[in-house]
């Protein structure tokens, strides 16, 4: 099962994120090797959100990311949201 975590970022996020970004990278690293999180990324063209794409059984796991995550404690994440995603093709087949 999938579930996509979409941030709603500040103005400027690209330039304020930059003192938080290695510890972001840390914590979007370890789910990654965890096998929970299968893709992430900053939404560009304006760059005003970012996705992040969750296999997992418990939707728990995402929220759990967010409420952790160095750029939302900061301030730096207006809004997040979770969303189950139903995947028609592709993707990894592993789940935690």
């Amino acid at each position: 099962m999938y579930y996509m975590l979409i941030y709603d970022v500040v103005d400027n996020f690209i330039e304020r994120r930059a003192v938080l970004r290695e510890e972001h990278l840390k914590l979007v690293y370890e789910a990654h090797g965890r096998g929970v999180l299968v893709l992430a990324g900053a939404l560009a063209d304006p760059v005003d959100g970012a996705a992040l794409v969750f296999n997992t059984d418990d939707r728990s796991v995402a929220e759990r990311f967010a409420e952790n995550d160095p750029y939302v404690k900061a301030g730096l994440v207006k809004s997040w949201r979770v969303r189950k995603w139903n995947l028609v093709v592709g993707g990894e087949t592993r789940r935690v």
